[in-house]
């Protein structure tokens, strides 16, 4: 007897293994594996960013390489697209694994409702999520707000144990390509003006470069996780966010291969940072407009600033605080920044610039390879004090004592701010401060070489607390 055939839609889970849609569809069916870049049920705000869109074409490359040049591209409206294959190759069952973005729910609903009036039957799962928000609640019915009771309590305590990562389908079948697929070329994720190269030399993309990260971050990052995550110079950072974010390993993967380490402090607080992934998307789900609005109400009276010069300063790393500068410098040249200095430039732009965080979360969003919906508005409203469980208003980083505290010896400052590389570690963090003859010595020209503060440290934070407290409720 013929097996029928099925589609299985790849999204945002770019992989063979642990993936429950592909598992499903396996089962005594021919798959026509299929990829759709929607470029019409996304808004300008929330299509994909130019540096995702790099990570995204070798993702796409590498999964392709693995099913043997199988996979169907296709660009457009994912409903349309998808009617005309089941009509094509007579198929009446679609699988794929759900993504908790709101455009993409709304999208997706509106598919199932044509789908099931065509006679379609559609599947759709978990893969991306250790827990359904739907099934993380307090008692009263109502989300949460806070971390840690959400972790703890609701997730570890109040759930069940994460589903245990899926195997490869036996025997699986997979469809020739489609003749009418596209080229992975013609999706255009690439620029035309080739910049993309020097992002893609800092990463090795796809699923089996994502494991890879995962063991060797297992035998040598984790040690000291706790602690050693805070200094950018370390390399006690997974790295996995991007890999995670394109599907291209699962957090059901990473929680059971941290289940089988010896359990300590580093194991449970890397654990605890997955908590915080599924706390950001818990949010985003029961807040779809989280990426443009104050969690906290009181933020919509705060009384930012406009000053394009000092944002575009921010954005090129040019704005004389050397932390914030390699921070800046870093995202640019690798698509990256890391976590601690995230915070620090993510404090320097809402703080001492008083700049709105919606121009931070714009600017991360195109250029972090690992720009994650849920996870980057989360993260912008901690910082700015406006989201849930967010940092307090009255917490705004020192970036001279940060990176004092926590690049102790100038190895990430000298290795994206060159110019200072000859400054002492005294006047590396604040070189404004430096003498005449050590700027001469380090062969700095303040103003030439090395831009003055855009801002003075002191004052800004004090002109901050002001602001703050402008909208406090009494």
């Amino acid at each position: 007897m013929t097996q029928p055939n099925v589609i299985h839609w790849f999204n945002q889970d770019l992989r063979l293994l642990d993936n429950p849609a592909l598992f499903e569809a396996a089962k005594n069916n021919n798959v026509l594996p299929v990829y759709i870049l929607d470029n019409v049920n996304k808004d300008a705000n929330n299509f994909i960013g130019q540096a995702s869109m790099v990570w995204l074409h070798h993702s796409l490359e590498s999964l392709n390489e693995n099913i043997d040049d199988k996979l169907s591209f296709f660009k457009g409206d994912p409903l349309s697209i998808l009617l005309k294959l089941c009509a094509k190759y007579q198929i009446n069952e679609i699988f794929w694994n759900q993504i908790y973005e709101p455009h993409i729910i709304e999208r997706d609903s509106r598919i199932k409702k044509e789908m099931t009036l065509q006679g379609i039957s559609l599947h759709r799962y978990n893969a991306s999520l250790l827990w359904d928000p739907d099934n993380i609640k307090k008692e009263d019915g109502t989300p949460y707000k806070v971390f840690t009771p959400f972790y703890r309590k609701g997730c570890l305590l109040n759930s069940p144990e994460p589903r245990k990562p899926l195997p490869l389908p036996e025997d699986i079948h997979f469809l020739n390509k489609d003749e009418d697929s596209l080229k992975i070329d013609d999706l255009g994720l690439i620029p035309n003006i080739r910049w993309d190269k020097k992002i893609a030399q800092h990463w090795n993309m796809g699923e089996v470069a994502a494991h890879i990260n995962l063991s060797q971050f297992l035998k040598t990052g984790i040690k000291n996780y706790k602690e050693g995550r805070n200094y950018p110079s370390k390399p006690n950072v997974s790295k996995l966010s991007p890999h995670m974010h394109f599907g291209e390993i699962s957090p059901n993967q990473i929680w059971y291969k941290l289940k089988q380490e010896e359990p300590d402090k580093n194991i449970d607080h890397f654990m605890s940072e997955l908590g915080w992934r599924e706390f950001s998307y818990n949010q985003l789900y029961f807040n779809p407009d989280l990426r443009t609005k104050n969690l906290q109400s009181k933020f919509d009276r705060f009384p930012w600033k406009e000053d394009k010069d000092k944002l575009l300063a921010w954005q090129r790393g040019l704005t004389g605080i050397p932390v914030v500068d390699a921070g800046m410098r870093e995202l640019w040249q690798t698509g990256y920044i890391h976590n601690r200095v995230r915070m620090i430039v993510a404090s320097f732009l809402v703080k001492n610039l008083l700049l709105h965080w919606h121009y931070g979360e714009q600017w991360f969003w195109d250029c972090l390879v690992d720009a994650d919906l849920a996870s980057n508005s989360a993260g912008w409203q901690w910082v700015a004090g406006s989201g849930a469980d967010a940092a307090p208003y009255f917490r705004i980083f020192n970036p001279v004592t940060q990176g004092q505290k926590f690049d102790p010896d100038g190895v990430y400052i000298r290795r994206y701010v060159p110019e200072l590389a000859k400054m002492p570690n005294k006047y590396l963090f604040n070189p404004w401060e430096a003498p005449d003859l050590i700027l001469e010595q380090a062969k700095v020209s303040l103003g030439v070489d090395y831009p003055n503060p855009i801002v003075d440290i002191k004052e800004s934070r004090n002109k901050a607390l002001e602001a703050f407290e402008s909208i406090r409720i009494t």
